[in-house]
């Protein structure tokens, strides 16, 4: 069996979606998990999980998404709640490579999300770049042992796995693994 952890099919554009799916299935995925990354998404996101029953989804805000207005957690969770196809929060996390500047907005956004998941008793999908000890802090601070999840994003070192790892999160190597500059 072969899942595909961490799909935005909705917002691919230039390929049609039956295009995808059938090509995913002569290639052997038998499940996917099509990623929410932000509110305004999230109804293609549903359409595609309630039409195909080996597709799941996920509800949150990407880190580098910029939107006029966050969700609160308790409105991550009910939304969680009411829609048994979602079966995770995110995609969440900190991303220091594409955004500069003041960052607060993006860690309470973060915990924001990790609240979420539990109050949902979902698991989270992470999405780390350049702001490992931030997020490794943020994750105990918040508690978020208490769901786990996934660190989709990864490009961290061994220790930062092990640390991820006693969370309660599993470690995904995403297509950055394929750049030409990956070490």
């Amino acid at each position: 069996m072969l899942v595909d952890s961490h799909c935005h099919i909705p917002v691919i554009e230039g390929i049609d979606r039956e295009e995808i799916l059938a090509n995913a299935r002569e290639n052997g995925i038998t499940h996917m998990l099509c990623v929410c990354i932000d509110l305004e998404t999230l109804g293609p996101v549903l359409e595609l999980a309630q039409q195909y029953d080996h597709i799941y989804a996920s509800v949150g805000v990407h880190p580098n998404t910029e939107t006029d207005r966050e969700p609160s957690a308790e409105e991550l969770a009910d939304i969680a709640e009411r829609h048994p196809e979602i079966i995770a929060i995110g995609e969440t996390g900190l991303d220091y490579f594409r955004s500069t500047g003041d960052l607060d907005w993006q860690r309470e956004r973060f915990r924001t999300h990790i609240r979420a998941a539990k109050q949902a008793r979902k698991p989270l999908i992470i999405h780390s770049r350049e702001a490992r000890e931030d997020t490794l802090r943020i994750l105990g601070e918040e508690g978020a042992d208490a769901v786990g999840g996934i660190m989709h994003c990864f490009v961290e070192d061994w220790p930062t796995a092990e640390k991820a790892m006693q969370l309660g999160f599993y470690i995904s190597f995403s297509g950055i693994v394929t750049f030409k500059n990956a070490g």
